[in-house]
């Protein structure tokens, strides 16, 4: 037996929608299903978590999310078109407030947390380093890179290669991915 699902078998999960030739393992969690895209040419390897809960998570093509990657939260999580995320990496829509004014995690009632969500947007070719994580309310801008460790708390600007506890951007990224997606979208579609 395969590590991945049969194309049969990614068409049985009930995804909102699925693209051709995706890959997914078979050690793969997903809650939320019907809410949840997966690109064409796209792969999801073991013990991924992708929990949306009342929003959206959207994954475009050829996007690979590596081993023990957790995409969660209420509000919309969109990967956009070869972007990718190495091990480990945590992308949250949602988060509690951590000030101890509140209660935190999702067992408590509404009324005793404080909970911040907000979408987060990873552009087209963003490729984010292990162990890191995205926070709510990030949009990391087209052809950034994050470096593996960091925290991202705010806005990547595109192009730009950013890490650091919080990210911060310290150089510009070369640009010939746009050129190699090209070639490629002309050879293969």
């Amino acid at each position: 037996m395969s590590s991945y699902l049969s194309a049969n078998e990614v068409e049985n999960l009930g995804l909102k929608f699925v693209g051709k030739n995706v890959s997914i393992s078979r050690l793969a969690t997903f809650y939320g299903v019907d809410k949840i895209s997966v690109g064409s040419h796209s792969r999801i390897d073991d013990f991924c978590v992708l929990s949306a809960s009342k929003s959206e998570i959207i994954i475009g093509e050829y996007v690979h999310i590596a081993v023990f990657c957790c995409l969660t939260g209420r509000e919309l999580i969109q990967l956009e078109d070869f972007s990718g995320l190495s091990s480990h990496v945590s992308i949250y829509s949602t988060n509690d407030d951590y000030s101890g004014e509140f209660l935190t995690n999702p067992c408590i009632p509404i009324e005793f947390s404080a909970v911040r969500s907000s979408p987060v947007i990873i552009k087209k070719h963003v490729v984010i380093g292990t162990n890191s994580t995205i926070l709510p309310g990030v949009t990391i801008g087209g052809g950034a890179a994050i470096g593996a460790y960091s925290l991202v708390i705010s806005d990547i600007e595109e192009s730009t290669i950013a890490f650091g506890i919080p990210a911060k951007s310290v150089k510009k990224r070369k640009q010939n991915i746009y050129n190699l997606e090209k070639t490629l979208r002309e050879r293969y579609g």
